[in-house]
């Protein structure tokens, strides 16, 4: 492969995993928090996919994109309900009870737990120490969770965040899953499009109907038109093109920054402080994620063409 592309396609990469980090922070500056509520989450999820979807009306149109083939609509239908809709709003609940930086490390599953439902979905098998490595994430982000349980009460028990964001986890690896499955045969752009335009009968009246009533800040707007323009949408044109240049197993490496990324890009736009513990429990997770995908017995799902479908979850939408 060229080096000048292996370099564009890493830079690109990059591009794309910083944009998807910042999606919690600007989530929860859109939400607000349960003490000072801004946009509702059903507001943010539905707006977001609604303005992502008219993009993508514009981008098909312009590149005069087939339709889906009739097989190809169900998959799309799951990917739709998965990152459209299911993950954006848990998110949008679990991040009103807490901080950006803890979401990132219970995100910081999603590489295996994605490889996890390709394995079930797609029958593909996987090494014990794949398997071995999924497990202990899982359980680090418990023991996480549990631990800042007891910092806010004497109870040991997961939060409701912390509930929602493990949901949040699985709804979007079901999605990629299913994305990933026809993205062979439609392209991996014009997957990401299609769920937004496949979404647009919800998410356009849905977003008219739950439009605030209440006055709302400047920057939530501002924070729901991030991930609703580069979160949902041109990120992934990014993430993408990085992995289409630089080959899917050396570009999908820069992802495991992305926690950390998320964690630091909360400090100025929220104002939280830089969390030892939090960093500490971030890398023990993206570690098993790392060590997880060195076992994994061949890329998950097999790499199309123009994108690799095995990244289509990595980004945090």
């Amino acid at each position: 492969m060229n080096s000048k592309n292996e370099t564009r396609g890493l830079w690109l990469g990059l591009l794309g995993v910083a944009i998807f980090a910042i999606t919690l922070p600007m989530t929860r500056l859109a939400t607000g928090t349960a003490d000072a509520p801004q946009l509702s989450p059903w507001f943010v999820t539905l707006g977001r996919a609604a303005l992502a979807g008219g993009l993508s009306i514009v981008f098909l149109l312009a590149t005069r994109s087939r339709w889906p083939t009739a097989a190809e609509w169900r998959p799309l239908s799951i990917a739709t309900l998965g990152n459209a809709l299911g993950f954006p709003l848990l998110i949008g609940y679990a991040l009103l009870t807490i901080s950006a930086s803890h979401a990132a490390v219970i995100i910081a599953l999603l590489p295996l737990a994605t490889a996890v439902v390709a394995a079930i979905v797609m029958h593909q098998r996987a090494r014990l120490g794949f398997w071995l490595s999924a497990c202990i994430g899982a359980a680090l982000v418990v023991g996480f969770s549990l631990y800042r349980a007891t910092q806010h009460g004497p109870s040991l028990a997961l939060e409701w965040g912390d509930v929602l964001m493990l949901g949040a986890v699985v709804s979007a690896a079901l999605g990629y899953v299913y994305g990933a499955k026809v993205t062979p045969t439609l392209g991996a752009e014009q997957v990401i499009c299609w769920v937004c335009v496949l979404a647009l009968p919800v998410t356009l009246p849905g977003a008219w109907l739950t439009w605030p009533e209440q006055a709302v800040r400047a920057s939530s707007w501002w924070a729901l038109g991030y991930v609703g323009v580069f979160s949902m949408w041109a990120g992934f044109f990014a993430w993408y093109r990085g992995l289409a240049l630089g080959g899917t197993l050396k570009v999908s490496q820069v992802q495991l920054l992305q926690p950390f990324l998320s964690i630091l890009a909360a400090i100025p736009l929220l104002g939280e402080s830089l969390d030892l513990m939090t960093v500490g429990f971030a890398l023990a997770v993206v570690a098993t994620v790392f060590i997880g995908k060195r076992f994994a017995s061949s890329p998950v799902p097999p790499p199309a063409p123009r994108a690799s479908p095995t990244d289509l979850p990595r980004a945090t939408p």
